[in-house]
């Protein structure tokens, strides 16, 4: 597929074009390793690695033009160059032009927040799914083209990923689509060129914070995905979150809320919650649903609100909607014949973790003990460590500290990380087994019948990465042949 240049980069500020604007591009490639002939560079500054410093091998691959914020002072007079002030914005513009503005030509509704994120894509994916549609889903555990899935690696993929995801998505006829959108991938431009028919926001706690450094930060990047909202989109947000209305200051799309516990637009209560499930009621309807938990209901009601936004007829949406399963390692039931109830969650926040454990607390019915596997990340906010802990301990008869996904840190300091969160009456129902297994074996041997035993923040992921290394790891499926053994 060729197209020229100047129908590429029409759409970007340029600050200066050096060379011939209607030279026909191939392909677009922001890797130098990824650059073949007729290729267009888009040169980015990353944490890591300039992509200016690779211009040079980007052209002796064939790239015939190259978009940077520095021009070399070897410039080839062969190739064209475009001179501009963000180039990592300008790759999602030129990715979208070269694809033919595939988001315009989907439903694409973007979701945000701290907790939720991919339960509310991934649920949405299924709903219309069932309703009917072709459908695309992007997410943290993986990516689909109404049934054909991609393997997912980051939560939002790059710039040029995403246009060509989209564009695959509109080729395969699909209508709709649902993002998971990061606020790393906003702060990076990462959704330049995408134009969303609407964008919902969850809720907003700690995390990141080795990244954005602030919590103030982290906030203005989530805003940024509602600040960037047309005129004809729906910004829609969970007015339970004291942080909703700030999503909403900048917007200029159409705005509505759901709740829970305050007044909104899209109003619910949670009626029952068990483990089997839970019932609730939205508006005037009741609808039950295979998910369990008042956050469940929160993501429920969302869900449902999208939908009608969509333009989706009610009781039909209400009767799919309580068929839907939940997404993969998002409280995520095992139950044992031995009468021990697993659970294998992604909560990796404070306050993700809380929920899940005050869901627990609240299905419980008698005196089943909560056991709790939990760890934290490395290369991550280490501030949330002893919070992790603390709110284990907090909620739980006993606790196992472990292993995450240390990454490039000592997986001993970071449980003493967690430990100093503890107070001495916590330590002494906690302990401390750094291998992963071990600790899921551990707390699987402590359990009785009708315990519940909670393993924690590593969710759908099948892997755990140690010194650069991922090795394979599935807590479900651990747990499971654990419970199997009994």
């Amino acid at each position: 597929m060729a197209i020229g240049l100047n129908k590429i980069v029409k759409d970007i500020k340029v600050v200066q074009l050096r060379g011939d604007a209607a030279v026909q591009i191939d392909g677009i490639a922001f890797d130098s390793r990824e650059v073949n002939a007729n290729y267009l560079f888009v040169a980015i500054g990353g944490l890591h690695v300039d992509g200016h410093d690779f211009i040079e091998m980007a052209v002796g691959k064939g790239s015939v033009a190259v978009v940077c914020e520095k021009i070399p002072e070897s410039a080839s007079e062969q190739v064209t160059w475009i001179l501009v002030e963000n180039s990592a914005r300008a790759l999602g513009l030129v990715a979208s032009a070269f694809y033919n503005y595939p988001s315009k030509q989907l439903k694409l509704v973007g979701i945000t927040g701290t907790n939720g994120k991919t339960t509310i894509a991934t649920l949405l994916y299924k709903l219309f799914m069932q309703l009917g549609y072709k459908a695309g889903l992007l997410s943290t555990i993986v990516n689909k083209i109404n049934e054909k899935e991609i393997p997912s690696t980051h939560t939002t993929p790059d710039a040029l990923s995403i246009q060509k995801l989209l564009s695959e998505m509109v080729d395969a006829g699909c209508e709709y689509a649902f993002m998971e959108v990061s606020s790393h991938a906003l702060v990076q431009e990462r959704t330049a060129g995408i134009e969303f028919a609407g964008a919902v926001f969850t809720n907003i706690t700690r995390d990141h914070l080795d990244y954005h450094k602030t919590f103030q930060e982290y906030i203005r990047a989530k805003k940024l995905l509602f600040d960037q909202l047309p005129e004809a989109a729906f910004a829609f947000v969970n007015a339970d979150d004291k942080n909703a209305n700030v999503m909403l200051q900048n917007t200029k799309a159409n705005q509505y809320r759901f709740a829970l516990r305050t007044p909104a637009y899209f109003k619910g209560m949670l009626l029952e919650n068990e483990l089997e499930g839970l019932k609730m009621r939205l508006g005037n309807q009741e609808l039950y649903s295979l998910l369990v938990g008042s956050f469940n209901a929160s993501n429920l009601l969302a869900i449902y609100g999208t939908a009608i936004l969509l333009g989706q007829n009610e009781e039909v949406v209400l009767s799919a909607i309580s068929a839907l399963h939940g997404a993969e390692g998002r409280f995520d039931v095992i139950r044992s014949n031995a009468g021990i109830t697993g659970i294998v969650d992604y909560a990796h926040t404070p306050d993700a973790l809380k929920n899940v454990l005050e869901t627990i607390q609240d299905v419980r019915t008698g005196q089943e003990q909560v056991i709790t596997v939990v760890g934290a990340g490395g290369d991550r906010d280490k501030g949330k460590r002893p919070l992790m802990a603390a709110v284990s301990a907090t909620y739980s008869n006993r606790v196992i500290l472990t292993s995450d996904n240390p990454r490039s840190e000592d997986p001993e300091q970071i449980l003493k990380d967690m430990e100093a969160g503890l107070d001495p009456v916590q330590k002494r129902k906690t302990l401390v087994i750094s291998n992963r297994k071990e600790a899921i074996k551990t707390a699987v041997s402590l359990a009785q019948k009708g315990d519940v035993i909670l393993v924690a923040g590593k969710g759908h992921e099948k892997y755990q990465e140690i010194k650069g290394v991922k090795y394979p790891f599935d807590d479900k499926q651990i747990l499971k042949e654990l419970l199997e053994q009994l």
